[in-house]
């Protein structure tokens, strides 16, 4: 794995070690040797990750890494603070500063490559979500997620841990402001985050039951584990069971005896971290949505329909069963417009949308085709079945008023529905639509308030 390394410090000598060490594992480095650099070096290279000095004149480390975190352009940037301080304040300090962690110097070669590795493929993930929530919000489909400095809320957290005075300490020390589980049991913990919807999971890797390591592969492997943070616990010096641990992707860790600051300060940053990455999925995949669905109405739009009939067609056509159209019609939809405003107009398509909804099956197609014109494709769906729908649609919408929200109150709606059907799967997707078309034409001729099959 590459990827383009800041190294900040104001010694030179310091800086050159890094930048060799770092050069040698095929990182890029990009160098600055005070505060304000580093925030223009930030904004110019848009480094992967950063190796931040604390003990700088001028700007500190500490508002160097407070102004990152508070730019939403840098903000997902991983900090990690690299000092000669080594008091568990200083750390808190460096956490509560947005920092991802804190390394004390001399740091051993193979912990800081595991750490940088570790928060860059973190880095890849969440650059590939706001990538894609970039997208969302260029077509004006999305708000920008929240930035990282926001406080984080509590959290639903997980402790894996079979010392009960352990477990005790960590209910003290995250308690009431999380809700705090512990289990003890291997097959247990599988089954508590399968349906757990967990915010955190610590795990403590000196568990005499069970293999903690093995533990931590098993929920990065399950669905609902992938995407919520794991913060281990190791003993001090065990190098070997930590390096494993980031290398398998767990977000962060703490070394016994551990520190109740740090712990609290660790858990806001990975509850903040999530709450964000949950915002960008959610972002993510609202885009997805709005970009298929038409907003008014909640039913898919013209554009997702397109793309799906000719699969539709085609799997009619290898199957041998039927596929039917229907386009239906708001009956004078434009004088609903002229005599009450369009804001009514859109209440009655809003409900149109929903009584479709409720009149077709799980399998079939709904859209909206443009202005008060809906379609639905029913696959498995012969000619007389599709009638059969399409008048139980018409009768209701004539029988049953529309409410809305001005004075009468309620309009009387009718709607024209017409019908196309391939029984063996020949026609293509444009020939039935424009068959569908023409039965609903000739529904509209014959006076409206019906529905016409096409009779090919």
């Amino acid at each position: 794995m590459t990827a383009r390394v800041l190294v900040v410090d104001d010694i030179l000598s310091n800086v050159k070690l890094l930048e060799a060490k770092l050069s040698a594992e095929y990182f890029e480095v990009v160098t600055a040797f005070n505060g304000l650099e580093a925030l223009e070096k930030v904004e110019e290279s848009e480094p992967d990750i950063i190796l931040l000095d604390v003990m700088m004149p001028g700007m500190d480390g500490f508002e160097v890494c407070r102004r990152i975190k508070q730019n939403p352009k840098t903000a997902h940037v991983p900090v990690v603070m690299v000092t000669a301080l080594d008091q568990p304040s200083d750390r808190v300090a460096g956490l509560e500063a947005g920092a991802d962690d804190f390394l004390t110097k001399p740091v051993d070669d193979a912990a800081l490559f595991a750490r940088v590795r570790s928060l860059v493929r973190l880095k890849m993930m969440t650059d590939e979500l706001r990538m894609r929530e970039t997208t969302g919000q260029n077509m004006g489909l999305v708000d920008p997620a929240e930035t990282l400095i926001e406080a984080a809320p509590g959290g639903r957290i997980l402790v894996i841990e079979d010392r009960p005075e352990s477990v005790a300490w960590f209910n003290s020390a995250l308690a009431p402001a999380n809700e705090v589980s512990a289990v003890d049991m291997f097959e247990e913990a599988v089954v508590r985050v399968r349906g757990g919807d967990f915010d955190l999971i610590i795990v403590s890797l000196g568990l005499r039951g069970f293999d903690g390591l093995r533990l931590c592969s098993q929920l990065r492997s399950l669905p609902e584990g992938r995407n919520v943070p794991i913060l281990v616990v190791v003993s001090d010096g065990d190098r070997r069971k930590l390096t494993q641990a980031l290398e398998m992707g767990v977000n962060d860790y703490l070394t016994r005896p551990v520190d109740r600051n740090e712990l609290t300060a660790r858990v806001r940053t990975q509850l903040r971290k999530k709450r964000y990455a949950d915002r960008l999925r959610h972002n993510v995949q609202l885009s997805l949505e709005m970009a298929i669905t038409d907003q008014l109405t909640g039913l898919h739009n013209r554009r997702y329909m397109s793309r799906h009939l000719d699969t539709l067609i085609g799997n009619a056509r290898r199957s041998g069963k039927p596929i039917s159209f229907l386009i239906m019609d708001i009956d004078h939809f434009k004088s609903v417009n002229d005599t009450h405003g369009h804001d009514i107009g859109d209440e009655v398509l809003r409900e149109f949308a929903g009584r479709i909804s409720a009149n077709v099956r799980g399998i079939d197609l709904a859209c909206r085709y443009g202005g008060e014109e809906f379609v639905v494709v029913m696959p498995d769906t012969d000619v007389t079945f599709a009638s059969t729908i399409a008048e139980r649609l018409r009768a209701s919408v004539e029988a049953t008023p529309f409410k809305i929200s001005r004075a009468p109150n309620n309009l009387c709606i009718t709607i024209s529905i017409g019908i196309a059907s391939s029984e063996c799967g020949d026609d293509s997707a444009d020939a039935l639509l424009h068959r569908a078309d023409q039965a609903l034409y000739r529904a509209k001729r014959e006076g409206r308030n019906r529905v016409i099959a096409d009779a090919a």
